[in-house]
């Protein structure tokens, strides 16, 4: 009996702790530790010396004062005070080494890019081949409106268009916004960009684009800006010039039902996914878990020769260069550069300090910096050679992993995502979030306890990595998962009507 007790406190231990590298010197709690305790880390014996919360960090080694911390083997920051073993690591003596803006030059790691030569595409789904050869996991009718004005209108034709039309399409839904109208310059280019590319995402099979008449956004300036469409795919109403705009907007969605009933699914190469990332609501398992977990699909994804998106640009400070010297050219390189340096420039225009991150509930989950935070971010873009940088509502030019312009916020970035093509969103949580993009938004967790909390949030536990399963099959489990999401399984936000669209501004509003 007292060998079993004894072998117990020693899995205890074991699992009490978690190092991410061997260079590192913190290691992440695998749950609440009591000052007083011994922990074990490999050949390493750690004593607790104050309390320290599930998922914060703990120094595995006397640091000094000023002496980089390291996780993730690169600074996360540096030591305010000497840091003895065992004592916890946070906010309180660790602060970032970031500043403004920075010079960069292109080291390219060559060795990344021989990982990614050979294209195995034996992976598939079922899709909808669309008449332009993109493909959609969904065969909606998307109601845009132009402006915000005519919000409630949208929303209630789509309401009477769901009830009139279930059996010939996956769903009708009206994205609201309160863009549209009263922007100038830029801001308002920035606003048609983003509906140009959500009307052209593929998971819409149809689209009722729905005006009033006399904003900003009116359709004569809109035109333009969408360019080439195809009509039995995308109507147009202008609420202002028809005497019952009802009547009207039922008679296209009529019209846009009975097309996109004729689309079918048909077996497609997992070359046609585009995937895209998110993190929100991050806590000190996100980088080990969830975000790394998605890595690995990333990764697997582009082998298939497909295609993922990583945006989150402040998220990505203090871990810039890691993605820079996976540039496939120096002019990709140079790309990589204006968009940090011109996103930072962003926060330098309204005289706001560029590093003021992470969130209050990032800190309580553990994350302690930027550089904390934005090395866990960018473990979702996995190891792939970046190919292309994005800019709001550009489309796609080159399979792989791209960079795209945006904020870390969670419903503007997955925005962004839907409007540069995204059929689908992983997005990853420690501490939860109900959000739900247009296309299917698939929702991990980094640690069990979320996951058995929130199973009506939650879509994949990432959290059973921490509880011994082995990394690779989890891997396998949750690339075969979204292939059965891109194939028709809905995701707790379809279940739940969970579906928004949130524009991004920057400018003045008239």
């Amino acid at each position: 009996m007292s060998e079993m007790v004894n072998q117990d406190k020693k899995m205890e231990e074991q699992n009490s702790l978690i190092i991410i590298s061997d260079t590192d010197s913190v290691a992440v709690a695998l749950r609440d530790l009591k000052a007083g305790e011994t922990c074990s880390l490999d050949s390493i014996e750690i004593t607790i010396a104050t309390d320290v919360p599930f998922g914060h960090k703990v120094a595995i080694k006397d640091i000094k004062k000023d002496d980089h911390i390291i996780k993730y083997g690169q600074p996360i920051g540096h030591a305010l005070t000497h840091i003895k073993k065992g004592e916890h690591v946070h906010t309180h003596n660790l602060k970032t080494n970031l500043n403004d803006l920075l010079e960069y030059s292109y080291k390219p790691n060559t060795a990344i890019f021989e990982q990614f030569k050979e294209i195995s595409k034996d992976k598939y789904f079922q899709g909808y081949v669309r008449p332009d050869g993109s493909v959609g996991i969904r065969n909606e009718i998307w109601i845009i409106p132009t402006v915000g004005c005519v919000n409630m209108t949208a929303t209630r034709l789509a309401n009477e268009a769901n009830q009139l039309f279930a059996d010939k399409t996956d769903g009708v839904f009206a994205y609201t916004h309160n863009m549209g109208c009263s922007q100038l310059g830029t801001d308002h280019e920035t606003t048609q960009r983003l509906l140009k590319g959500i009307i052209n995402n593929p998971n819409a099979g149809g689209v009722l684009v729905l005006s009033l008449g006399c904003e900003n956004n009116n359709l004569d300036n809109f035109k333009p800006v969408l360019g080439e469409y195809d009509p039995n795919r995308v109507k147009f109403l202008i609420t202002q010039t028809e005497e019952d705009e009802y009547e009207a907007g039922m008679k296209l969605l009529n019209e846009l039902a009975d097309y996109v009933s004729t689309m079918k699914r048909e077996k497609v190469s997992a070359e046609k996914l585009i995937l895209g990332f998110k993190c929100g609501g991050s806590d000190g398992f996100s980088g080990i878990t969830a975000n790394a977990l998605c890595g690995r699909v990333n990764d697997a994804l582009i082998r298939q020769g497909g295609t993922t998106i990583l945006t989150e640009v402040p998220e990505m400070f203090g871990a810039e260069t890691l993605l820079m010297e996976r540039a496939v050219s120096e002019e990709v390189f140079h790309s990589v550069v204006d968009l940090i340096n011109n996103y930072k420039m962003y926060f330098q225009r309204y005289n706001q300090t560029i590093y003021e991150n992470p969130s209050p509930g990032n800190k309580k989950g553990g994350i302690s910096t930027l550089e904390d935070k934005s090395l866990g971010c960018i473990q979702k873009g996995g190891k792939a050679p970046v190919v292309g940088v994005l800019d709001y509502g550009e489309k796609i030019k080159t399979n792989g992993l791209n960079l795209l312009t945006g904020s870390g916020n969670d419903q503007v970035s997955c925005t962004n995502l839907v409007a540069s093509g995204a059929q689908m969103i992983l997005f990853t949580t420690g501490r939860g979030n109900p959000f739900g993009s247009p296309v299917p938004t698939v929702k991990i967790s980094s640690n069990s306890d979320l996951y058995n909390r929130k199973k009506h949030w939650i879509d994949f536990n990432a959290g059973q990595i921490l509880e011994g399963r082995n990394f690779d099959q989890v891997t396998e489990d949750f690339f075969n998962y979204l292939l059965e999401v891109a194939s028709g399984k809905q995701t707790k936000n379809e279940m739940n009507g969970y579906k928004e669209i949130s524009i991004f501004r920057d400018g003045v509003i008239l």
